[in-house]
């Protein structure tokens, strides 16, 4: 029994530890969007003084770097660092996003400011696909998917506590005390791993050409696809959010932040409802993801005039999508054969594609003329696209639900 307990506690503490850096990841992706107005008047003074919305729109930018170098760095880092003990991996990877993070809080200029964005990027989704590995083998067999949920549990959670207090200190002491915290965590996070995780050997032999051949695999490619839009859709809301609550619903700004808290409480308890259901039935679970998110769609679409059913479908919103976060980490992980570190960091490419397909798509719909809710309906649309994806994606009875090999053998 000690024994059993003792196994608990260190898997506790291990998965602890790899939540603190997602918590930091989510804070250093999300953080930025409540602060871009700040952003512009400091690193663009000029161009804010006779220009603002161009201004802010330059600051918005950043966000893109930084969704790029989550595409780029998932699959490259993954698959160069993949032969690596595990465990020292994530270490470096906690340490990198800590000297990325510092480089943004010390630049002087914009121009700095979004080379820094970019490298920030870059260790994001390897940091999630390897923790996820790490996880999954701590947790042991049959419990994969409540892995990678839990790891993902620090980013939802930071939507919920880091970015209203990180945005908070932003516009108090000015928006490099929000990296302050950033790097702060991060600090914590690379010496809780190194502390806490326990070791775990690479895959040996494995090499970044190797790994990359996953993208032969066309299974993979239908689920970085199915991820993609799936995530658009809860982008095209989030993008939108405030003035879908200010200007639809009629509500005052001091709003827009508890209906942002709601989403991500609702991101929080989708994840780990996922990350068991996902372990429990995969293909389901993506169904029903999908299946709910469209109905809460539809219902804000029809009801975004009225604050109490609008925040509440918030919520709802942020469950469904992020019940199918750890499903199509496992479907990765399922379809990618030998090239597991490279698979469980792809989702997070599919997921920054999704957020500037999702915010492009939104945005194109409002300036057409769709008015502020077309974002909704564009959602909608992206997931009803997913719901017929999912259907693609297990078009073989036999790859229904796969076995658990390549843990075991890595």
């Amino acid at each position: 029994m000690t024994s059993v307990n003792s196994q608990r506690r260190t898997a506790t503490t291990a998965l602890l530890s790899l939540a603190i850096g997602s918590f930091g990841i989510g804070m250093t992706e999300f953080v930025i969007m409540g602060l871009l107005p700040n952003i512009a008047q400091d690193l663009l003074p000029d161009l804010w003084a006779t220009n603002p919305d161009q201004a802010l729109a330059n600051a918005g930018h950043l966000v893109s770097f930084y969704a790029l170098g989550v595409v780029v760095g998932a699959p490259t880092i993954a698959g160069a660092l993949s032969k690596y003990p595990r465990h020292r991996v994530m270490v470096g990877l906690a340490g990198a996003l800590l000297l990325f993070n510092g480089l943004t809080l010390l630049a002087p200029n914009y121009e700095l400011v979004a080379v820094s964005r970019f490298l920030a990027g870059l260790p994001h989704g390897a940091y999630f696909g390897i923790g996820a590995l790490v996880a999954a083998r701590v947790l042991g067999p049959g419990k994969r998917a409540q892995g990678v949920a839990f790891v993902l549990t620090g980013l939802t959670v930071a939507n919920i506590v880091g970015v209203p207090l990180g945005t908070y200190l932003g516009q108090v002491f000015g928006w490099r005390a929000a990296y302050l915290m950033v790097v702060a965590i991060f600090a914590v996070a690379a010496v809780c791993i190194a502390r806490f995780v326990p070791e775990q050997p690479g895959e040996a032999g494995r090499s970044v050409w190797s790994e990359l051949g996953v993208f032969k695999i066309g299974q993979v490619w239908a689920t970085i696809i199915t991820g993609a839009i799936g995530f658009g859709g809860f982008f095209a809301i989030y993008s939108y959010i405030s003035p879908i609550v200010t200007d639809v619903a009629g509500s005052p700004q001091w709003v827009v932040p508890v209906v942002l808290v709601l989403m991500g409480v609702g991101m929080t308890v989708g994840n780990l409802l996922g990350g068991r259901l996902a372990d429990a039935h995969l293909r389901l679970t993506l169904l029903c993801g999908f299946l709910l998110l469209a109905w809460v769609l539809l219902s804000m679409a029809l009801t975004a005039d009225r604050i109490v059913p609008l925040a509440i479908l918030g919520f709802g919103v942020g469950v469904g999508s992020s019940i199918l976060g750890p499903a199509i980490q496992t479907r990765l992980m399922d379809v990618a054969e030998d090239n597991q570190s490279i698979a469980a960091a792809l989702n997070h490419s599919a997921l920054n594609v999704g957020n500037s397909l999702g915010a492009f798509l939104g945005g194109y719909a409002i300036a057409s003329g769709g008015g502020l809710v077309s974002p909704v309906w564009v959602a909608l649309g992206m997931t009803m696209i997913g719901l017929v994806l999912v259907f693609v994606l297990f078009r073989e009875p036999r790859q229904a639900e796969l076995p658990e090999p390549s843990l075991v053998n890595h």
